[in-house]
């Protein structure tokens, strides 16, 4: 694949349209490398596929030698990106901030080379603006541009408050771009706004204009939303094999063809075939399997893999309850001195991260077993003895120890 067409593979937008094209033949003239920057905002400590997909891109800049920048947000995440929101996100405190910083840090290097990549914190150079400086930097941006952002307008029309720190936002992003002399931005397609913000800024302070470029907004396991920590639908780079394939596995299959472009890296002959054999009939649940097994293998090795695909197989379609694998539960964590106790106490102690209201209704449904007997009352009272084995949803094999 020719270089070209390499960088513009998957991207959404690229801003001029022939911008990227025009970068490359001035860094071949002037005989240097393009800055390629990043910037994230810290505010989860978990990366996820969704991540990946702007990540896997600069990682071709990386791999042809061109210069990665990665931006921490330690001053702007305290502030909050207001991007694709209808109220102001919640600031996070600096200690906050640095200690997610430092765990995405070493996510990235997942996807990139990090020792080859320019780590920078824009709290460098946005804590040491002066009053007069910050109003200088204000003066070249009117509100009517902030407001012909999406999420800024229509908080505007539905008179739902815009605070003035989140104005502010997309311009000190902005002023990252200026500060390394950013050649191409890139982001997500919910970046679109700041990253053209970058564009302006540049040219304001009589450097050339970045090249925006945004990739598509891989969605999450519910198959509506982007992929967010917040929405609980992520697979996250750092997830143990059998918990990646299993949530693999679970996307609705309309997602299948977007999983096969933006989170395997399969080759593009592979990815031809992959998509000819679902629109031909193929049994999703094999299509899947591949995407599973290929994304484990990115974050993972092969044998991590295949044994994660063993590991489905018999916890989800081997029909015999005895030979499935379960997580051992110490009895006497339980704290019951009559060996005794509801359903639902049971399950709420095994699963703590899980409602009462959602497990009373997976019992009621007819999706929790002990002992390979389905029960559906969560009154029911279970004798606790050891060697108990209790099923909750399709996901969760307890036996008490």
């Amino acid at each position: 694949m020719k270089t070209l067409e390499l960088l513009q593979a998957n991207v959404e937008h690229i801003l001029p349209q022939n911008g990227l094209e025009q970068k490359l033949k001035q860094c071949e003239t002037e005989n240097r490398k393009l800055v390629i920057k990043l910037g994230f905002d810290p505010t989860a400590p978990d990366l996820h596929l969704g991540h990946a997909v702007v990540l896997k891109k600069l990682k071709h800049f990386q791999d042809l030698g061109h210069t990665i920048v990665i931006i921490v947000g330690s001053f702007t995440a305290q502030i909050g990106d207001p991007s694709g929101k209808n109220k102001s996100r919640k600031p996070l405190s600096k200690e906050e901030v640095l200690v997610n910083a430092d765990t995405y840090i070493k996510q990235l290097s997942k996807v990139i080379d990090v020792d080859k990549s320019e780590v920078l914190f824009n709290s460098d150079w946005l804590d040491a603006l002066g009053f007069t400086e910050i109003v200088q930097l204000l003066s070249k941006v009117t509100v009517a541009q902030l407001l012909h952002r999406n999420d800024f307008n229509k908080r505007f029309t539905e008179n739902t408050p815009i605070a003035m720190h989140e104005l502010m936002y997309p311009i000190l992003q902005a002023f990252d771009s200026v500060q390394v002399k950013a050649d191409i931005e890139m982001g997500g397609t919910d970046q679109l706004f700041n990253c053209t913000m970058g564009r302006q800024l540049q040219e304001a302070h009589g450097l050339d204009a970045q090249v925006v470029m945004c990739m598509p907004l891989l969605r999450g396991l519910d198959g509506k939303e982007k992929m967010s920590k917040s929405l609980n639908n992520i697979i996250g780079l750092t997830d143990e094999p059998n918990d990646m394939f299993g949530k693999t596995m679970s996307i609705p299959d309309a997602l299948i063809t977007e999983f096969i472009n933006l989170a395997t890296d399969f080759s593009e002959d592979e990815k031809v075939v992959l998509k000819e054999k679902l629109h031909s009939g193929e049994n999703p649940m094999n299509i899947k399997k591949a995407i599973a097994k290929n994304i484990i293998c990115q974050y993972h090795n092969l044998e991590s893999a295949e044994a994660a695909e063993q590991y489905f197989v018999n916890q989800f379609q081997n029909k015999v309850f005895e030979e499935k694998t379960f997580e051992a539960f110490p009895i006497q964590s339980l704290g019951r001195s009559n060996n005794k106790l509801q359903l639902i106490e049971l399950c709420h102690q095994l699963k703590k991260d899980e409602t009462k209201t959602g497990i009373r209704r997976l019992i009621v449904s007819g999706a929790v077993q002990v002992n390979n007997e389905k029960l559906v009352d969560p009154n029911q009272v279970i004798e606790l003895t050891i060697g108990t084995k209790i099923k909750i949803g399709k996901r969760s094999f307890f036996e008490l120890v």
